[in-house]
Formats: structure tokens, C-alpha cells, sequence
């Protein structure tokens, strides 16, 4: 490949990157859970009338079109190109060393939100009303301290799906599922209580170490998952992905009457000066192309590092916007950036092909996190 046509490809993958990010940036504040801050269901309901009628004014058309083409051609091109930007690689290395702080990451942004559950009175989602508050304080407490952390998350999980079964609107939440089966996974890591109290028990000549009653099972079951904790990572990537494009889908495309009232409701359109209905069109689109990558595994850091900016300019686009309930984000989009793709991605494969082509490839380290 000539330098030419290596910088004219890196040239259409920068251009594809600004692309996204303003995509992600205009759409940002039109991204919170609409339910959570608009109950009205005026306005147009049929979403395939909506898009077209969106997409039959010509500045749509063009606006819409060209982010399209410049998107697709530079993500085609970068895919292609593959260059090495050794601020990635520093960026890469260091993110590396954090590995080990992955699942307290993952307890405090499970922990909270469900402490905050148990107080407010809602069952997970803020569109669920409860009053077993008692339940979710115990879940999100016994995970902020790691104390029989993966039992507690493996019984939170059931309490979600039991939740599910008879609350659909649950689905809002679902966040949840992938946050924690990964704890599941990697357990409380350190510091955690569960740690600190092994430490003990395991340690010769200690009193507790004498009486405790669950160090020797908690050992055996988190060797039995060990070989598994490999793919927290993909189960992360992949829920979050799942989260976008149901949240772009369900959420935005198929009710474009709600998502309008959001943008009329805060004057979103001051922000970025588009009609209203290309604001719920981008930001729908936007959150799909977004969900569609992380589920691929295409740009995986990249695509945490956007959403991560989304779900902070959310914070303040939509001020009443019920915080506690975005801790998950913030924590799986944290997580995903900090462990990279994972396997069963196309970043791997990608980088497996660099590594056959005498292209730079991974360290075995790199690999590891990933």
C-alpha cells in the first residue's frame, strides 16, 4: 500500500470519526431513557410516515446522505488502513494496568444505582414502582462492600428476570443483565470484603480462618468460573451494544411522538439547529449505528470513549433526568474502554490478520486485557 493511499485512507477514517462524533454530540442530550422525562405520546406514531417525512425535506436528505456516505466510507477505509497511532498504543498499555480494577468498576456502578433504587422506591428502572426496598438496598450495599459478591449479583440477576416477567418496562434497564453476569464472572476483585476476609481465612494460625464457612466454596466456584472471566468483556460489550439499539429502535424510531415532546420540552433544537424530527431521526440512528459496533466489536475503546461523552452531556441536556439510573452506563462504558473488545469481536480478528501480515500486532499483554 503507497503512503498516498495510506493517507488518503487515514484521511476518510479521521473524516469518519468527525462524522460520529458529531452525530453523537447533536444527538447527545436526546439520548437520556425518554420515558424517564416525557409521558406524553402526541404527535406522529406511525415511525415509517415519520422518517419519510423527516427524510422528504431536502437539508434532511443531503444532511442525512452525506453523514451516510462520509461514515461508511471512512469506517471501510479505516478497517482497510489499520494505522498505528502510537498514542493509542501508550493509551492501550496503560489501560492495561488497570485491569485489575475492572470488577470494583462494575460493583460500584451496579451497587449504586440499586442503593438508590432501594431508597427512591422504584425496582431497578425508575419506571417501576416497588416496595421491596429492603431487597435492592441489601443487593446494592453487599456489592459496594464485595461481600459474597457473586452469589449476591447472581441473585440480583434472578430478582431482574423475576422483575421482567411481570414488569415488561423493566427492559428499560436492561443494562443490568450484562453488568452483572460480568461480576458474576470476575467476582468482587479488590478491594472488596471478599478478598480481604480470603486473605484472612486463608492465611495459617488465624481465628477466622478456623470458622469460616464459605472461604473453601467461594475458592472452588471462582476456580470453576475463572476459565470463563475471558469473556466479561464480550458479555459487557455486547449487552451495552443491545442496550443502544433497543434504547435507538424502541425507545426513539418507533415512537418518534414521545422523543419529540423531549426535544420541544428542553429546546434541543437551540443547541443544534436542525427541525425536530432530524434531531429524533439522528439521535435514533445515531444510538443504532453506536449499539451496532459494540455488538460487532468494530472500534470497540473508541466507541465506549463516545458513548461515554453521550451519557455526560446528557447530564446536563437533560437536567432532570434521574441520574442514579445512568451509573450502569457510565460503569459497563467505563469498563468496556478500560478491557477493550474481548473475543468474538472484529477488533481481534483484525488484529489476528496484523499479526499474520507482519503488521504490528498486539502484546501478549494487549491480548490478555482485550
Amino acid at each position: 500500500m503507497t503512503s498516498g493511499t495510506r493517507s488518503s485512507l487515514l484521511s476518510g477514517a479521521l473524516a469518519f470519526c468527525g462524522a460520529l462524533c458529531w452525530a453523537v454530540l447533536a444527538s447527545g442530550p436526546a439520548r437520556a431513557h425518554v420515558r424517564y422525562v416525557a409521558e406524553d405520546n402526541s404527535g406522529p406514531t406511525n415511525p415509517i410516515d415519520f422518517a419519510v417525512q423527516v427524510l422528504s425535506e431536502p437539508a434532511n436528505a443531503v444532511l442525512f446522505g452525506g453523514f451516510a456516505i462520509i461514515g461508511t466510507v471512512g469506517l471501510l477505509g479505516f478497517v482497510w488502513a489499520r494505522p498505528t497511532i502510537p498514542d493509542i498504543e501508550v493509551l492501550r498499555a496503560t489501560l492495561a494496568e488497570y485491569d485489575d480494577l475492572v470488577p470494583w468498576m462494575l460493583r460500584l456502578s451496579m451497587g449504586l444505582p440499586l442503593v438508590g433504587a432501594g431508597f427512591a422506591g422504584y425496582y431497578f428502572s425508575p419506571a417501576v414502582e416497588s416496595q421491596p426496598r429492603l431487597l435492592l438496598l441489601g443487593f446494592g450495599f453487599l456489592l459496594l462492600f464485595g461481600l459474597a459478591t457473586r452469589a449476591v449479583a447472581a441473585a440480583a440477576l434472578v430478582a431482574y428476570f423475576v422483575g421482567l416477567a411481570r414488569s415488561p418496562e423493566l427492559l428499560l434497564a436492561m443494562e443490568y443483565i450484562p453488568g452483572l453476569l460480568a461480576v458474576v464472572l470476575l467476582g468482587g476483585g479488590r478491594p472488596s470484603a471478599d478478598h480481604m476476609l480470603g486473605a484472612v481465612a486463608s492465611a495459617s494460625g488465624t481465628y477466622y480462618g478456623r470458622i469460616d464457612p464459605v472461604n473453601r466454596i467461594a475458592r472452588r466456584f471462582g476456580a470453576q468460573m475463572r476459565p470463563y472471566a475471558r469473556y466479561a468483556p464480550t458479555v459487557i460489550r455486547v449487552g451495552l451494544g443491545v442496550v443502544f439499539v433497543y434504547l435507538g429502535l424502541v425507545e426513539k424510531l418507533l415512537r418518534p411522538g414521545r422523543t419529540l415532546s423531549v426535544v420541544a420540552k428542553y429546546d434541543l433544537t437551540a443547541v443544534i439547529p436542525v427541525d425536530p424530527g432530524a434531531w429524533v431521526l439522528g439521535a435514533g440512528l445515531a444510538e443504532i449505528a453506536l449499539g451496532t459496533l459494540l455488538i460487532a466489536g468494530l472500534l470497540t475503546r473508541g466507541v465506549a470513549a463516545a458513548a461515554f461523552v453521550v451519557f455526560t452531556l446528557t447530564l446536563f441536556g437533560i437536567p432532570d433526568d434521574p441520574i442514579l439510573a445512568h451509573i450502569t452506563m457510565f460503569g459497563l462504558a467505563s469498563a468496556v474502554f478500560t478491557m477493550g473488545s474481548g473475543p468474538l469481536a472484529l477488533d481481534r480478528l483484525l488484529s489476528d490478520a496484523d499479526s499474520g501480515t507482519g503488521r504490528p500486532a498486539p502484546s501478549e499483554q494487549d491480548l490478555a486485557d482485550d
